[in-house]
Order: C-alpha cells, then sequence, then structure tokens
C-alpha cells in the first residue's frame, strides 16, 4: 500500500473536507481525490461517504483510520531510529514527565551509565501522556509513565506500585483527617481516571498544581512518594485508602532490537527491586540480567525489555 495514499487519506479523515485537506497537503482537489478514489479500488471498500454538502467516514475508513496513523508514524519512526543510528553521536533518549518518575531517575541513569558500553541518555521531559507519542514516533527509545496509558505498538513492564494521597489546602475541610476516602472528594473508583486526566493534563506541571492545591483553588490526588519528596506550605497530604494504585512503568517500542534500550530496561528493573527493599510497593524482578535469546516479556514483573536477539545492526 502506497503511503502517500494513506498521507492523503489521513488528511481527508481529519479534515472531512477535499478543498481543506488539498490545501493542507499542498496540492489540487481534483488529484487528491482521484488518489483516494485509487485507494478505495485498491482495498475494494468505500472509505468515504460524499455528498454535495458533507464528507463521512464509512466503517470501513473509521477502522482505517487510527491503523493509517500508526502505519505512518512508524515509517516516520524507522527512518529517526536509522539517521540517529548512523550518526557519530550515539546516544538513548529517555521521556519522562518532569515530577512523575517517583524518585527513580537520578538512580537508573547511575546505574545504567555503570554498565559496559552504555550509551550517552539524553532525558527528554514532556507533558502528560506524551511519552507514547514519543515512543511511536521513533523520538525517545524508552519513557517512564504511569498505567494506564495508549499501548499501541509499545511493550512495557511495571515498575512501581504505590498508594495514593489525596493533596489539600491546609484550610481544606478533609485536612483535619487521618486518612479519607475517594467519596469523601466526590470521587468513585471507575471516575478516578478520568478525574486524574482533568487535573494533570490541564498543562500544569507539579509545581503549578501544588500551588493551585496551597490557595485552596483544586483537591489533587497523587502517587504517595509525592508526599515525601515534594513537601510545601499549606499543603497536607492524607493518604486515600480506597484509590487503585498508582503504577509507573517503563516502555518501548514493540520492534526495538536495540541491545542498548534492553539494557536501560533492565538497569531500570534493578533500581525498582532497590526501591521496594527500601520500603517502596516494587514487584521483585525475577533476574535482573538480560532474558536468553529471542525471549520477549511483555506485561507482569520488572524482567523484561525488548528483544534482545542477535543482531549485527543492532544500535541505539
Amino acid at each position: 500500500m502506497d503511503s502517500r495514499l494513506l498521507h492523503y487519506f489521513v488528511a481527508v479523515a481529519e479534515e472531512l473536507n477535499f478543498a481543506r485537506a488539498a490545501e493542507r497537503l499542498g496540492i489540487s482537489p481534483p488529484p487528491l481525490s482521484r488518489a483516494i478514489r485509487r485507494l478505495e479500488d485498491e482495498l475494494g471498500v468505500p472509505l468515504f461517504e460524499r455528498t454535495t454538502h458533507r464528507v463521512a467516514l464509512t466503517e470501513a475508513g473509521e477502522v482505517l483510520l487510527p491503523e493509517a496513523r500508526f502505519a505512518l508514524d512508524a515509517l516516520q519512526a524507522a527512518g529517526r531510529r536509522a539517521r540517529r543510528a548512523a550518526g557519530p553521536d550515539r546516544k538513548l533518549v529517555l521521556a519522562v514527565k518532569a515530577d512523575g518518575d517517583a524518585g527513580l531517575l537520578e538512580p537508573l541513569l547511575e546505574h545504567y551509565a555503570a554498565r559496559p558500553g552504555a550509551l550517552p541518555v539524553t532525558v527528554r521531559l514532556c507533558a502528560w501522556r506524551e511519552q507514547p507519542r514519543l515512543l511511536r514516533r521513533g523520538e525517545a527509545d524508552a519513557a517512564l509513565l504511569h498505567e494506564p496509558f495508549d499501548r499501541t505498538g509499545l511493550d512495557s513492564e511495571t515498575l512501581l506500585e504505590e498508594g495514593r494521597v489525596a493533596a489539600l489546602g491546609s484550610a481544606h475541610p478533609l485536612a483535619g483527617r487521618d486518612r479519607i476516602a475517594l467519596a469523601d472528594l466526590g470521587l468513585r473508583p471507575g471516575g478516578l481516571h478520568r478525574f486524574l486526566e482533568e487535573t494533570h493534563g490541564a498543562g500544569r506541571d507539579l509545581a503549578q498544581l501544588l500551588t493551585h492545591v496551597a490557595l485552596g483553588g483544586v483537591t489533587a490526588v497523587l502517587p504517595a512518594s509525592v508526599a515525601g519528596r515534594y513537601p510545601r506550605p499549606g499543603v497536607v497530604y492524607r493518604p486515600v485508602t480506597d484509590a487503585p494504585p498508582s503504577l509507573l512503568a517503563i516502555a518501548w517500542p514493540q520492534q526495538s532490537r536495540s541491545l542498548a534500550t534492553a539494557a536501560l530496561v533492565r538497569s531500570a528493573a534493578t533500581v525498582a527491586a532497590t526501591a521496594r527493599g527500601a520500603g517502596a510497593d516494587v514487584p521483585a524482578p525475577a533476574d535482573p540480567t538480560l532474558p536468553p535469546t529471542g525471549e520477549r516479556r511483555t506485561s507482569g514483573t520488572a524482567t523484561g525489555g525488548p528483544a534482545t536477539q542477535p543482531n549485527p545492526g543492532a544500535h541505539a
């Protein structure tokens, strides 16, 4: 399937207007329309319902759209990774949201740097939920992120499991309690994820969020490790007894064959095990070494990593 046709299809699907899509692509509408017809003929199904007043995706078009986006991202990612592998300054890129590493980032970098043949690691600070997109686009080799997240095209291992706390302004009516429940915050366990998206997805970093909490403008639910790492005047932290645990994971592209990325994942597992021994609730890795040739683990405790099949061209 011609990637150019997929690119054209995505533009029309997102604009739902051939004239606007053509302008976006820098071509005229007639060749765009012919290209879409060619793609429909190749697939044997209509992708759009066209009338004089509207353009809408068919059921087949709805199915193709996310797949086409993923395929185009994968092509771009392959090019980025190839260029990086051929460059003079090979390195790994680790994506993480600022203050979203549960204290693992620095010991992880130190542990990995001590490995023989370790590559330099560039930490890319990113926005809430941005890490999966960076991995799929080839802009990062691995990422620390909290579950749940969009796993399309990704493998991952859970590193940390910890309870949650409510961050409250010191004048908040609940601040005098030793512990609280989700119902006290007007939440249900099934509604916590949406609440977190609304709270953390508003462009705030942790410093901004805690400032709003101290001023009484918002209540936040955070991983328990935040309470010890970020004491703040005017903010109190109280355990939320019935909240589902906060899960920190490391993720990487499914197609990765990078031994350097695999080694970074192993370092993350080992550092997480050390944190567990220090009192954090961390799943213990069964074996911090690289798995046998060809073995891939994609879920469960932190024992996995990118596939480590022999590959003379393996790169970062």
